[in-house]
């Protein structure tokens, strides 16, 4: 009966990461995530707080405005935290929440553009993850932090070659403006700090340049860790939501040196780019026990697989619930 209820509760938060992400992006927007993280809240007893756009401004979140500043949909920072009494060890899940990416100024091909309302499956996740362990009461803390907006062109849109402060105080010279996930994740992995996690997790569809490298089949791993390495690889074999270490050498963070800013969010040769991507957020997790999942190859699947319907996977929900119940 325990495992039964187990299965259910886990069942349950994946079907919702689903129904998150197929959804289409007018009705799935910023205001409606936030929206589904106060239900949560009221439903588990969890601590939520949702910044609004005009005090992410005033706050300094320069990542998140500068992708959001061309939408209509105001950009949404959601804290969501399940903090049990009884919690010794702390975890921050930060998703990147991009409910539409045209690709901004720097506007995607036509071909397949629908399909970027999945670009918020690292956002979903985390809501899902938070579910579970609340449904199962975890003895651990969770705090969720997912920065959620689109990504639009218009004539308030941020421009390639336009410099941006994030909440860290580092500026990031913008080469790209479809590279803006890096750019609302770098505010969320600097807000984590403040809740002193022993482990912090992000998770976004980055670069499409992971499916290049690995398919479908593996979620791209990027740490300096060793032993979260360790924990999250076997939490990928028992789930079967696999993932494949790559590396994070300092060479790679060379390419993201800019020569007016701290940091530029692409590389301008394109080398790497799923390994520079991670390198661009490590900069933002100094100090902190980070791993980086990079999901774009992993969230979504256009055929029907065993128990994996066509459309939006829900990946990483049971992979972080494995990892936070072995964690010791």
């Amino acid at each position: 009966r325990h495992g039964a209820a187990r299965a259910q509760h886990v069942a349950e938060a994946v079907s919702l990461v689903r129904d998150l992400i197929n959804g289409p992006s007018n009705l799935v927007t910023p205001t409606a995530l936030a929206n589904e993280a106060r239900r949560l809240a009221r439903r588990y007893r969890l601590r939520c707080r949702v910044i609004p756009f005009a005090q992410l401004k005033r706050l300094g979140f320069g990542g998140i405005v500068g992708v959001a500043q061309g939408s209509a949909h105001p950009a949404q920072f959601i804290v969501l935290d399940y903090r049990p009494a009884r919690a010794k060890v702390t975890f921050a899940l930060c998703g990147k929440g991009i409910t539409f990416d045209s690709g901004g100024l720097s506007l995607k091909p036509s071909a397949k553009m629908e399909q970027m309302k999945y670009d918020m499956s690292g956002a979903a996740a985390v809501l899902g993850t938070v579910k579970a362990a609340a449904a199962l009461r975890l003895p651990v803390r969770i705090v969720g932090i997912i920065a959620a907006t689109e990504n639009m062109p218009s004539g308030t849109a941020q421009k390639p070659g336009d410099v941006l402060r994030t909440l860290s105080g580092k500026t990031v010279e913008v080469l790209n403006t479809d590279a803006e996930g890096r750019l609302v994740l770098a505010d969320c992995l600097h807000y984590a700090k403040r809740y002193r996690p022993d482990c912090v997790v992000d998770l976004a569809t980055l670069p499409g340049a992971c499916i290049v490298a690995l398919g479908h089949e593996a979620t791209g791993l990027m740490t300096k860790d060793e032993r979260l390495a360790a924990r999250i690889n076997q939490a990928g074999k028992v789930t079967h939501e696999r993932v494949w270490r790559m590396p994070l050498w300092d060479e790679y963070g060379e390419l993201m040196k800019s020569d007016i800013a701290d940091l530029k969010n692409v590389s301008a040769t394109g080398e790497a780019g799923t390994v520079t991507a991670a390198k661009f957020l490590e900069a933002f997790a100094d100090g902190l026990a980070w791993a980086h999942l990079d999901i774009a190859g992993t969230a979504w699947t256009e055929k029907d697989k065993p128990y994996i319907p066509k459309g939006a996977v829900g990946v990483g929900v049971r992979l972080l619930i494995e990892l936070m119940e072995r964690w010791k």
